[in-house]
């Protein structure tokens, strides 16, 4: 196995774990690295932080949960690892454009960050597909 699919081992736990509390430890044991290169190597494949990768998919799920309807925004709030359902408003608002009430709303457009797969070019350098 190499490095390649290891990483995307690890993302594989990310985004099964979206809905815990994530332990980079564990992504990183997965991608068979230390907490810290795991993160940059992240951060440097992706051009984004892996806290901030987390939160924009957090974001989506939520996205996509308020749409279906029937769940309490507080329930989400709470799923997704918001103290309050003021904080999670602050950050849907934030992501989104929009209330998490309006989400629900007849054609609201959201924004969705898909997940991260990794795979290379021809040429063997790695790159990300968003």
């Amino acid at each position: 196995m190499d490095w390649l699919d290891r990483m995307n081992n690890a993302m594989e736990y990310v985004e099964k774990h979206l809905a815990d509390v994530i332990d980079f430890n564990q992504a990183a044991r997965i991608a068979c690295c230390s907490t810290y290169h795991f993160q940059r190597m992240f951060s440097f494949i992706t051009d984004v932080p892996l806290s901030e990768y987390i939160r924009r998919r957090r974001m989506t799920l939520a996205a996509f949960e308020l749409q279906q309807g029937g769940t309490r925004i507080i329930d989400i709030a709470m799923k997704y690892g918001y103290e309050s359902p003021e904080a999670f408003s602050r950050a849907f608002k934030k992501m989104h454009g929009v209330m998490p009430m309006s989400a629900r709303d007849k054609g609201v457009s959201l924004k969705a960050y898909p997940p991260v797969i990794l795979s290379t070019f021809n040429s063997g350098r790695c790159r990300s597909e968003l």
